[in-house]
């Protein structure tokens, strides 16, 4: 049991060396002007491509006939718009019943 203690508290350790070496290491990367120009430029392109991509698979979806994201929250919005007002006439139509 102790050996199991020591071998837990041994790589605790070493992942906390790990942790705070890496952590430094990181922070001076990512604060080099060098590294986060190209890294903002190249998520502003992955950015556009997924919204490319996006804009793509709906009008693709759209052309099958089939509904997109955006058609199937509509419906599922105009639904529950639907339940709302049938559960209000319920409650009407049990007040009136109502002696």
């Amino acid at each position: 049991m102790t050996t199991m203690l020591n071998i837990w508290d041994t790589w605790k350790k070493g992942f906390g060396a790990w942790e705070k070496a890496t952590t430094q290491f990181v922070e001076k990367t990512l604060s080099n002007p060098s590294v986060i120009g190209p890294a903002g430029a190249l998520l502003t392109t992955v950015m556009k491509t997924k919204a490319a991509t996006d804009q793509a698979m709906t009008r693709w979806w759209s052309m099958c006939g089939l509904p997109n994201r955006r058609d199937q929250e509509l419906t599922l919005h105009k639904l529950n718009q639907m339940e709302s007002r049938l559960f209000d006439l319920e409650e009407q139509l049990h007040a009136r019943k109502a002696p």
